[in-house]
C-alpha cells in the first residue's frame, strides 16, 4: 500500500508538473521538436530594426489575415540596430519575452549571436523548413549560412557597387576601374559618394574596389587594400567633399551638381520611382566587377514560449513561399529581394509590376546572373575599414549636403 501511494503521489507530480509547463508557455520541444499550434490565436510582437517591414510587411499582413485561428493582432515597433541586443537581453533576463520576431540585417544577427540572444532555428526546426538550402539562391544561401541557424535570410539583392550617372554631362560610361579614375581626374568634383559608414552604397563601393582592382586580400582590409587605399587617396584629390548620407548624395546627381556617384541596383530604381532622380539617369557596371550583396534575416529571441514559437516557425515558413517572396520586388529598393529561386517579377502584386516595368532596367537580372557575387567583410573588419576610410580617406571631408532631399527607404 505505502509503494502504491508512493508510485501515485509520483503520478499526481508529473502531471501536476506537465500541466504547469503548458500553463507557463515552456519551450520544450513537442515530438519531432516543433511545437503544436496554440487552442487560442496569439499576438505577435514585430521589431523592426533595419527597415525591412517595407519589404516582408505584407507577407506577413497576408498571415495574419489568413490565419484568424493562429495570430489575433500583430504589433509592429520600429528601433535601430544598436539599440536591439540590449533589448532583447532586458526581456531575456526578466524571464518575459514581448518580443515575438525580428527583423534585421547581418548586424543584428551578428550582435545577438554574440550576446546568445537568438533561438536555434535549424537544424533544430528543419522539419518546417524542407529543401531549404536546395530553395535558396546561391548568394542568399551564403548569407543563409552565415547566420548559423540563428536566423532565416528572407530577402536578398546582388546590390552593386554600380556607377550611376547623368546622361547629358557623361557621354561615354567608363567601362573599367582605370576608366573611371581618368574620368574623377579629368573632371574634378563631378564624381561623388558618401562616407562608407553611413551609407549602403558607400559601404559597397568600399568593399567592391578591392575585387575590381586586384588587391592581395579583399577580406583584409588593414593588411590586404593596399590598391585599394591608394585608389581612394588618389581620387580623393578631385571630390570636393564626402557627404554624411546617400540621400545627399542622390540630390547632388540630381539637381546636376555633380555627374556620378556610387550607386546599387536598389537606389538607382527605388529613387527614381519616388521622383528623387530624374528617370532618365543611366548606371554601368565596371568590367571585373564582382558584387557585394546585401540581405535581411528573420529572428526569434531566445526563451519564446511554444504557443507563440509555434505560430512563428510557421509565419516564417509561408515568408519563404514563391507567392510572398514575389512581394519582397516591393517598389525596387532591394532589387531585386526574393531569396528563394523561381520567383519573378511576374509574380508580383500589380502595383511593383508596374514600378518595375517603368524604373526597372532588364539587364540587372543577366548582370546577378553573370557577375560573382560575395558576402560583404565581416563585422570586425567593417569597422577597421570604416576607421581606416575616415582616418585616411575622407574624415576631415565629410558634411551635409547644400541642398538635401529626404532619403529613400533603402538604408
Amino acid at each position: 500500500m505505502q509503494r502504491l501511494l508512493r508510485i501515485l503521489a509520483l503520478s499526481s507530480l508529473a502531471v501536476v508538473m506537465i500541466v504547469a509547463s503548458f500553463a507557463s508557455g515552456s519551450t520544450t520541444k513537442a515530438q519531432g521538436g516543433v511545437p503544436p499550434f496554440p487552442a487560442q490565436p496569439i499576438t505577435l510582437q514585430v521589431i523592426d530594426v533595419a527597415g525591412q517591414k517595407q519589404l516582408t510587411g505584407a507577407m506577413i499582413d497576408n498571415y495574419v489575415a489568413a490565419n484568424p485561428d493562429k495570430v489575433s493582432s500583430v504589433e509592429y515597433i520600429t528601433d535601430t540596430s544598436p539599440n536591439l541586443p540590449g533589448r532583447i537581453k532586458a526581456q531575456i533576463d526578466g524571464g518575459k519575452i514581448d518580443t515575438t520576431l525580428v527583423l534585421s540585417g547581418y548586424d543584428g544577427v551578428a550582435s545577438g549571436i554574440a550576446q546568445d540572444l537568438w533561438m536555434k532555428i535549424t537544424p533544430d526546426f528543419d522539419a518546417k523548413f524542407p529543401n531549404l538550402n536546395e530553395n535558396y539562391l546561391p548568394g542568399a544561401k551564403l548569407y543563409n549560412d552565415l547566420a548559423q541557424g540563428y536566423a532565416i535570410c528572407v530577402v536578398f539583392t546582388p546590390s552593386g557597387p554600380l556607377i550611376e550617372y547623368d546622361p547629358s554631362q557623361v557621354e561615354t560610361a567608363p567601362k573599367t576601374i582605370d576608366d573611371l579614375k581618368a574620368w574623377i581626374i579629368a573632371n574634378p568634383n563631378k564624381f561623388i559618394y558618401a562616407r562608407p559608414a553611413n551609407s549602403g552604397p558607400g559601404r559597397t563601393f568600399l568593399m567592391g574596389l578591392p575585387y575590381l582592382l586586384g588587391d592581395s586580400d579583399p577580406l583584409d582590409p588593414e593588411n590586404g587594400w593596399d590598391k585599394t587605399w591608394a585608389f581612394l587617396k588618389e581620387i580623393g584629390n578631385y571630390i570636393e567633399y564626402y557627404p554624411s548620407r546617400t540621400g545627399d548624395v542622390v540630390a547632388e546627381l540630381a539637381n546636376g551638381t555633380r555627374a556620378m556617384m556610387a550607386s546599387t541596383m536598389g537606389w538607382d530604381i527605388n529613387p527614381r520611382v519616388l521622383g528623387n532622380m530624374p528617370p532618365e539617369y543611366l548606371t554601368a557596371k565596371l568590367d571585373g566587377t564582382t558584387f557585394v550583396a546585401d540581405a535581411q534575416f528573420l529572428l526569434i529571441p531566445k526563451g519564446l514560449d511554444n504557443d507563440r514559437l509555434a505560430v512563428v516557425l510557421d509565419l516564417i515558413a509561408y515568408m519563404l513561399t514563391p507567392e510572398q517572396q514575389a512581394y519582397a520586388y516591393d517598389r525596387g529598393y532591394f532589387y531585386p529581394g526574393p531569396a528563394i529561386k523561381g520567383v519573378d517579377p511576374s509574380m508580383a502584386p500589380e502595383e511593383s509590376q508596374q514600378v518595375l516595368a517603368e524604373f526597372g532596367r532588364p539587364e540587372y537580372d543577366q548582370m546577378a546572373l553573370d557577375t560573382p557575387v560575395v558576402l560583404p567583410l565581416d563585422a570586425a573588419n567593417l569597422v577597421k575599414a570604416f576607421a581606416k576610410w575616415d582616418a585616411e580617406i575622407g574624415g576631415d571631408k565629410v558634411k551635409a549636403a547644400p541642398t538635401a532631399i529626404p532619403p529613400t527607404a533603402t538604408p
